[in-house]
């Protein structure tokens, strides 16, 4: 006899998901890890990570509903992107396409819809994807979903690690005992594949990252400057970094996508003209790449292009040079002091007849200097 659990699964599958498990809730046994990554800094300048608030409800899955009784975990794969070429713009594979945070809250509604017209129209939901205060790597382990990788992904061994997390907290129990899941084993064993080919060794031991040092963090959370000492190491990774998923064995056999890559950007475009506010948020309306702000896309887009050192990109670079925002120039301003061209130096000696701003004549003069 189908369970009430098998239909909510068939439906979820019949959606999108390609992997759904359900368990009871408990206070999280990784708490102490979050605590203690936090309590070391190793959470940048995320500082929201380290609010009481944050930190009570990431104790455990009650805060957030004390009335919780069914944790439903879904997995949803996206595409890895292809390998980009060291003189290409190199983005994270979930970026491309629409934002997930558009795209999958409306299919969790559905799902809450769903139960509710199988005689649960009482039922009280709540559903997150990357927007609450959960250890969603523990849930989904303890739902037999995968492992936390030592580049503290959740590695599943069928499908690799390249997907993302949603969770459907329920006030009520929709799970069988016969049906309730195993924790996998760590299958990582003496592998340092991750480790060893991180760009900026941002990899603990601990199998958490420090934020500080990560490309992800540096190019989407972080609103300020890239320090000076890890602007060469970001190579050509322009949004987000797939490095560490890139080179784990577990994900070789799943390379391939597995659907076609929704592509509604050009990053051609996006390395041949700056766009103003206005262009910028229309451009980027639906897309992961609005994230960081103009400001940090061309930030971002400067330090790139510095590190491609493609004399056709000097133009840009020159416009980046004259931008509005001083974040923008800063950088630009290191990026072609990576050419040293006569070309390059003459765009700087130009731009700091007129510079008022200080940090930005700092970088500039250091530049012309070395």
């Amino acid at each position: 006899m189908e369970t009430l659990f098998d239909q909510i699964k068939g439906f979820c599958l019949s959606h999108g998901f390609d992997l759904v498990a359900g368990i009871r809730p408990s206070n999280y046994q990784h708490f102490d890890i979050f605590q203690r990554w936090v309590q070391s800094g190793k959470n940048a300048d995320m500082h929201y990570l380290s609010s009481e608030r944050s930190m009570r409800l990431r104790r455990s899955p009650y805060e957030i509903m004390p009335t919780c009784r069914t944790i439903l975990v879904l997995v949803k794969r996206y595409s890895p992107a292809v390998e980009q070429s060291s003189k290409e713009l190199a983005l994270a594979s979930y970026a491309f396409g629409d934002d997930y945070h558009f795209t999958i809250p409306p299919l969790l509604e559905k799902i809450v819809k769903f139960i509710r017209e199988q005689g649960k129209s009482n039922l009280v939901a709540k559903a997150f994807t990357d927007t609450a205060a959960v250890l969603e790597r523990e849930l989904a382990c303890q739902a037999g979903l995968g492992w936390i990788g030592k580049n503290s992904c959740l590695i599943n061994p069928e499908i690799g690690s390249f997907f993302l997390l949603s969770e459907i907290f329920l006030d009520i129990d929709v799970l069988d005992e016969a049906i309730m899941p195993s924790p996998l084993p760590d299958r990582c064993g003496t592998c340092q594949r991750c480790i060893e080919n991180c760009p900026t060794q941002c990899i603990q031991e601990d199998r958490t990252l420090d934020a500080s040092r990560c490309i992800s963090y540096l190019t989407i959370e972080n609103k300020g400057p890239i320090p000076h000492e890890l602007r060469s190491k970001i190579g050509n990774h322009f949004f987000g970094c797939d490095v560490c998923q890139q080179v784990c064995p577990w994900n070789q056999s799943h390379l391939d996508p597995a659907v076609d890559i929704q592509i509604p950007i050009s990053i051609q475009e996006i390395r041949s003209r700056v766009l103003d506010e206005n262009e910028f948020l229309r451009f980027f309306k639906n897309s992961a790449l609005k994230r960081p702000s103009r400001a940090g896309i061309y930030r971002n887009l400067a330090v790139t292009l510095g590190n491609i050192r493609d004399e056709s990109d000097l133009k840009l670079l020159n416009q980046l040079l004259c931008d509005g925002d001083p974040l923008v120039r800063n950088h630009a301003a290191w990026a072609l002091g990576q050419f040293d061209l006569p070309k390059s130096t003459a765009m700087l000696n130009s731009a700091l007849e007129h510079e008022s701003n200080p940090e930005v004549r700092s970088v500039i003069n250091s530049v012309l200097e070395s």
